[in-house]
């Protein structure tokens, strides 16, 4: 129950970092899956339908439910910390985020169970996604399931939005932030208007597909091409709301132990809110092959290539940090020196896709899914890897194994360069992307055969790390304050792990690297900017739990307001939506209750401070 009812930002980041291991193992799993089935030409393991349900399952579950709530568990964990809060701006709602996103993802995932799963690729493109092609009921799991998951990433994003804004320490200035606290505050700004774009093409397909609306139907007057404008305006701000998290926790982890300042901060700063804002500008570069003209394709291949400067900056600022520095290996470390390479790789890949002309021959080849997962496998998750080993004795008070940790860095990127450096040659030689078999004496056979020996050791990468987090669970938890000895921000000053209140006394910020800047002064911790006095707590609530229950109630309810079914009773709850009515109801009920009943939380009192 306290899991449930819990508001703690600390226990937020916990339930969803479990919940994306969670997905991410589903997704993982599917990509083994295809992976099998490509092993070898005119392979029969999977049939065609399994395998379109597999390639979107896939991609839509990673994307959506895998990736996105790791970087929130971050987020969740360090943003309070790093800029001296006790706690986030809307507890609340942070936990009614949480629990949006995963009834979405439970709602998506029980399509394989009830009726057959998604099929028409992750971005669901019309005509496909259109009951003519995909007439189960797996699309409107898509759509609907993704509505609520995006309603809890939304809520998310504005909740750190405000924090950040509001909450900061004295005397931290927004020049004086951690990157992470920067990427994640550009990282909501796009997620603000990012997110109703995708939502409103959802309801809008939502309603071609239950309601009979026209709106991507071209007999009917509708545009399929609309539905590309409307998911790409999302997706590819999309993948800068996945990767600037993953450059912040690089941008954390390498001075760290490199033992030095962030080379050229502000210019770090600058270049992330430049790659935000012309992240908005690209979206076409994903339609090059619908027709758009030479004018459109013009603006939208030099948009794309100008994001390569700020990017190129924060390469070398990296490279830069290191240079000269005392540089310690640690697990961490490893991924975000893998992380660079690497994503350099998937960059310059991106260079020659925002070429017009050249992507007309990559488009819809696996030179597109090499440079894709590159971006995103090789930077975001290589990222998160290196977040996880290094703020985990900062979440759960336990070092990590450092000899099981390099294991897994080494098994994981072996995996990934054997899985995917070999399909850009794929690409080149023109297979296809989501074709389920192909014929023999192609050149294809062998590239196949090292990609699926790499999957299989990603996955084993993978299980190393959740081999590690189950054995270091049950050593007792005694992390120093700042384990790594080297710790830059304020997340290290306080004990392993954070107590409630997280600071006792708010702390006084004097410059960049706060910690860092004290710890050079001579002092063994931060300079406390108030006396102790009473800490005001949020209390714990069932509410955001209840309301998200209901939504997902009221999904599942519209879903099968039109289906026929066998039993009279069925048919009049679902045919008459008082399902969706039932679902409504419990969170417009939840609601009211939150309206109604003013609650002010509790406060822990100096002396029970200083018992604790």
């Amino acid at each position: 129950m306290d899991w449930i009812t819990t508001v703690d930002h600390k226990k937020i980041a916990i339930l969803y970092l479990w919940a994306g291991g969670l997905f991410f193992g589903i997704g993982g799993l599917e990509a083994i899956l295809i992976r099998i089935q490509l092993i070898k030409p005119m392979n029969a393991f999977l049939d065609a339908q399994t395998f379109n349900e597999l390639i979107t399952m896939h991609g839509t579950t990673m994307i959506f439910l895998g990736v996105m709530p790791i970087i929130f568990a971050l987020m969740n964990a360090v943003i309070p910390l790093q800029i001296g809060a006790r706690d986030v701006a809307f507890p609340f709602l942070n936990a009614l985020g949480f629990w949006t996103f995963l009834f979405g993802g439970i709602l998506l995932n029980l399509s394989w169970i009830m009726g057959g799963a998604p099929d028409a690729g992750w971005t669901a493109y019309v005509p496909l996604s259109s009951t003519t092609y995909s007439n189960t009921h797996g699309v409107d799991f898509y759509t609907i399931g993704l509505q609520i998951a995006g309603l809890g990433t939304l809520i998310g994003g504005i909740n750190f939005l405000a924090t950040i804004i509001t909450m900061r320490a004295p005397g931290m200035s927004f020049m004086r932030m951690p990157m992470f606290a920067w990427t994640t505050f550009i990282t909501s700004a796009i997620i603000l208007f990012a997110f109703p774009a995708v939502t409103v093409g959802l309801v809008l397909l939502t309603f071609d597909r239950i309601l009979g609306a026209n709106f991507f139907d071209v007999a009917g007057g509708g545009n399929p091409v609309l539905w590309q404008h409307i998911f790409w305006i999302f997706g590819h701000p999309e993948v800068y709301i996945l990767i600037l998290p993953a450059f912040g926790i690089i941008s954390e982890v390498i001075p760290t132990f490199s033992r030095k300042r962030l080379f050229g901060y502000s210019s770090m700063v600058f270049a992330t809110i430049l790659i935000a804002f012309l992240g908005f500008m690209v979206w076409a570069h994903h339609m090059f092959t619908t027709g758009l003209g030479p004018v459109a394709n013009a603006l939208f291949s030099v948009s794309t290539m100008l994001i390569a400067v700020p990017t190129g900056i924060k390469i070398f600022n990296w490279l830069f940090t290191m240079w000269g520095g005392q540089v310690r290996f640690t697990t961490p470390n490893l991924f975000a020196a893998g992380f660079i390479p690497t994503f350099t790789m998937g960059g310059v890949t991106g260079v020659m896709l925002a070429s017009a002309p050249a992507d007309f021959q990559f488009h819809d080849t696996y030179f597109v899914v090499a440079h894709f997962h590159y971006v995103i496998v090789g930077g975001l998750v290589l990222g998160l890897f290196a977040g996880l080993h290094y703020w985990w004795p900062k979440m759960f008070g336990r070092m990590l194994s450092e000899k099981l940790g390099k294991w897994t860095f080494w098994t994981f990127i072996i995996g990934f360069h054997m899985t995917f450096f070999v399909q850009h040659f794929l690409g080149l030689m023109g297979m296809q992307r989501r074709v389920f078999t192909y014929l023999p004496n192609q050149q294809f056979d062998l590239l196949n055969l090292v990609s699926t020996i790499g999957a299989g050791l990603m996955g084993v990468g993978t299980i190393l790390f959740l081999l590690n987090a189950f054995l270091t669970s049950r050593r007792p938890a005694d992390a120093a304050d700042d384990p790594w000895e080297d710790g830059r921000t304020l997340e290290w000053t306080i004990p392993s792990p954070p107590p409630e209140y997280n600071f006792k006394q708010t702390p006084l910020v004097r410059g960049i690297d706060a910690f860092w800047k004290e710890k050079t002064a001579g002092h063994k911790g931060m300079t406390p900017a108030e006396p102790v006095g009473s800490i005001h707590m949020p209390s714990a609530t069932v509410l955001p739990f209840t309301m998200s229950v209901g939504i997902f109630i009221a999904g599942l309810g519209f879903m099968f307001s039109r289906d026929e079914f066998g039993n009279a009773f069925m048919s009049f709850l679902f045919n008459n939506y008082i399902v969706t009515a039932i679902g409504l109801v419990i969170t417009f009920g939840s609601m009211l209750l939150r309206s109604l009943y003013d609650d002010h939380g509790w406060h822990i009192e100096p002396e029970e401070l200083e018992g604790r």
